[in-house]
């Protein structure tokens, strides 16, 4: 991955490159923010340079023997650490190594993806980690010398996703790792982050892609003028975000008509409807149900914002259509209280609460707030 590929982030690319010009890279570092800021694909650039035999002033070469591997992902002394879980295929103990041609394939494709898309990739349908097992394995490889370059770079990709076993294991080898290793953390969470990985790390924290980079880089993928706009303006410098907007993915479709479904039942007072409803969300894995609760909250959020005429809409183009009718049922009566419920379910379904028992609940409440008596 080289910087220009990078969408917007200018400002970070040159004080990441000026760490390396002055040799000053931090051993373990940690990329803040949502996935479409780009953490996973700096990182990678950051690595890339580090490594190169014969970097420019403000990027990798791209043809030295060193980017020729960084750019298929399978250069020896970059390592991978991301959540897994068990599949058909890997029943028990899984770990990263399991599906490096999967997260290869992943990367390169899509460059920019988040956690969700991660796990239909590899075909599980529920929460991954970074176990135990994983720790014992990255312990192993970072006790190795370099094979090729002057440094080992390990990227832990959801670090939110360590356990307290796995976090333990590895937390004295961040405080005194290896000669010639660096860690690249990427999190979407901070907040989640065990407190004793997050201290021992330098924080980066990415901001909103700026508006020019994020209209040429989707320029780029072929869509029109005005859709780029719109979507720029919409995605709150999310680029993952603009690019659902404009693909409108199978997953973002099928969440939003759950969403309308939910709304339309709760509307017409439907109980036999939204207990069919509650079944059918419960049906399927822990993982989507959390994603459909996330995707809930943003749209009741953004229609709130709407009905209160703030120029401030997050809301894709079917999304606005749908909530310049909806949006009225959305005030500072209901707000609060909507928010709070579809917040509460979210660490229930976690915590592999009834998912039968919660979306019933949470069903028989909403219909009481959307149209109260």
């Amino acid at each position: 991955m080289l910087f220009k590929n990078v969408v917007g982030q200018n400002e970070l690319k040159e004080r990441l490159i000026s760490t390396v010009v002055e040799k000053r890279v931090s051993h373990a570092q940690i990329f803040e923010g949502t996935m479409g800021y780009g953490g996973l694909p700096i990182a990678l650039a950051y690595a890339q340079f580090i490594s190169c035999k014969n970097r420019g002033a403000d990027d990798s070469c791209g043809v030295c023997p060193s980017c020729v591997k960084y750019n298929k992902l399978i250069h020896p002394d970059l390592h991978f650490v991301f959540p897994v879980n068990t599949t058909k295929k890997i029943k028990e103990k899984p770990v990263s190594d399991h599906f490096l041609p999967e997260w290869r394939q992943i990367v390169l494709d899509k460059k920019y993806f988040n956690e969700q898309d991660w796990y239909e990739s590899i075909g599980i349908d529920k929460q991954g980690n970074i176990s135990a097992y994983e720790a014992d394995k990255i312990l192993y490889k970072l006790n190795l010398k370099p094979f090729e370059s002057d440094d080992k770079i390990m990227i832990i990709w959801l670090p939110e996703r360590l356990n307290s076993t796995s976090a333990n294991r590895l937390l004295k080898l961040i405080e005194e790792p290896p000669s010639n290793t660096i860690f690249f953390f990427i999190t979407e969470s901070p907040n989640k982050v065990l407190p004793t990985i997050y201290s021992r790390t330098q924080r980066i924290r990415l901001h909103p892609i700026e508006s020019e980079s994020m209209i040429e880089a989707l320029k780029k993928s072929n869509f029109n003028e005005t859709e780029t706009y719109t979507a720029s303006r919409l995605s709150g410098g999310d680029y993952l975000r603009a690019i659902q907007i404009l693909e409108t993915s199978d997953s973002a479709k099928v969440h939003f008509d759950n969403f309308v479904q939910f709304m339309r039942l709760s509307y017409q007072n439907d109980i036999l409807g939204l207990l069919d409803w509650a079944e059918l969300m419960s049906s399927t894995g822990r993982e989507k149900q959390k994603s459909f609760l996330i995707f809930a909250e943003r749209l009741v959020r953004e229609n709130f914002i709407l009905n209160k005429n703030a120029d401030i809409v997050y809301l894709g183009f079917e999304e606005l259509e749908w909530a310049k009718k909806f949006s009225r049922f959305i005030t500072e009566n209901n707000i609060t209280e909507i928010y709070n419920q579809l917040n509460i379910c979210i660490p229930q379904i976690s915590q592999n609460g009834n998912a039968k028992l919660i979306f019933t609940d949470l069903a028989l409440k909403m219909k009481e707030l959307i149209r109260p008596k």
